[in-house]
């Protein structure tokens, strides 16, 4: 091919991809695009999205080294975690997830043959972060490491439990008995990067906004928290301090009764995070 037959080809090429662009923009923003979410993606969105899941995960999942996990407490802890944050939108044999899952777009769906898909260090990748778009929680905050590997190799046993052994996993003695984190011992300095993930992690992203950092269909709940470093006062109640700010954010309430700021039950280290990136607020 010589040069003017390659240039028309590369120039033909733009022009069907600024058309398809094009089209694409239009279907959208004429509003044409269907998002309820009572039907599924055309078949071009969910193999996009699946296929960018999929080459993602493993991506960021491909250095990680799974611990030994075989310990069979580890795995009733597992099994005591997967009932408590998992069952309702998972489900698993002989048992059905929770009716509002059963109707989510794109669907949980079970986790029986998740090994077969993904390797250990996925499947922990994937719930110690989470999935965009899907409904499915970053448990960082929520779970401890030792947990988070728990659950990790629970999903692994899936496969062998008949609906029997799982309904009896899932039906522990205690019914008392709850997988929450709690505090890690001594509380480290706080990070920035991992307070910027609990600003997500704990819904703030639901009520406040920070222009040009936190992109959200803009709240009208809460105050905005651009500038809060440079804010004297904290709820005008208390000292713009790091240790006030951790307090604040863990018990509202207790800082400024009748405050209208829930209590997101934050551990102290959470808290000291947060905090920690609300600081870099100018």
């Amino acid at each position: 091919m010589d040069k003017r037959g390659a240039k028309i080809v590369a120039l033909t090429l733009v022009a069907v991809a600024m058309t398809c662009v094009g089209v694409a923009w239009f279907v959208v923003s004429a509003g044409f695009y269907n998002v309820a979410g009572n039907v599924q993606h055309l078949p071009p969105v969910h193999s996009l999205f699946e296929y960018a899941l999929q080459e993602s995960v493993r991506h960021h999942a491909r250095n990680i080294e799974p611990p030994d996990v075989a310990d069979a407490s580890v795995m009733e802890r597992g099994a005591l975690c997967y009932q408590n944050k998992c069952l309702q939108c998972h489900g698993g044999p002989g048992i059905a997830a929770n009716d509002f899952a059963q109707s989510m777009q794109p669907l949980p769906g079970p986790l029986i043959d998740a090994p077969q898909r993904w390797h250990a260090r996925e499947i922990y990748w994937i719930t110690r972060n989470g999935l965009k778009m899907t409904g499915m929680p970053a448990w960082e905050h929520r779970l401890s490491e030792q947990d988070l590997w728990a659950v990790t190799a629970f999903v692994q046993k899936l496969p062998s439990l008949t609906p029997a052994k799982f309904a009896q996993l899932m039906s522990p003695s205690d019914r008392g008995q709850r997988c929450e984190r709690t505090a890690d011992g001594e509380v480290q300095a706080g990070d920035v990067e991992r307070g910027r993930r609990a600003f997500y992690a704990y819904a703030c992203i639901g009520c406040h906004t920070i222009p040009g950092i936190i992109f959200f269909p803009d709240p009208q709940v809460g105050p905005t928290l651009s500038g809060m470093a440079s804010r004297t006062r904290i709820a005008g109640v208390v000292d713009n301090t790091e240790a006030q700010m951790v307090r604040w954010l863990r018990d509202p309430n207790a800082v400024k009764p009748g405050s209208a700021m829930p209590a997101m039950g934050m551990t102290e280290q959470d808290a000291a995070d947060l905090a920690a990136f609300l600081a870099t607020l100018r």
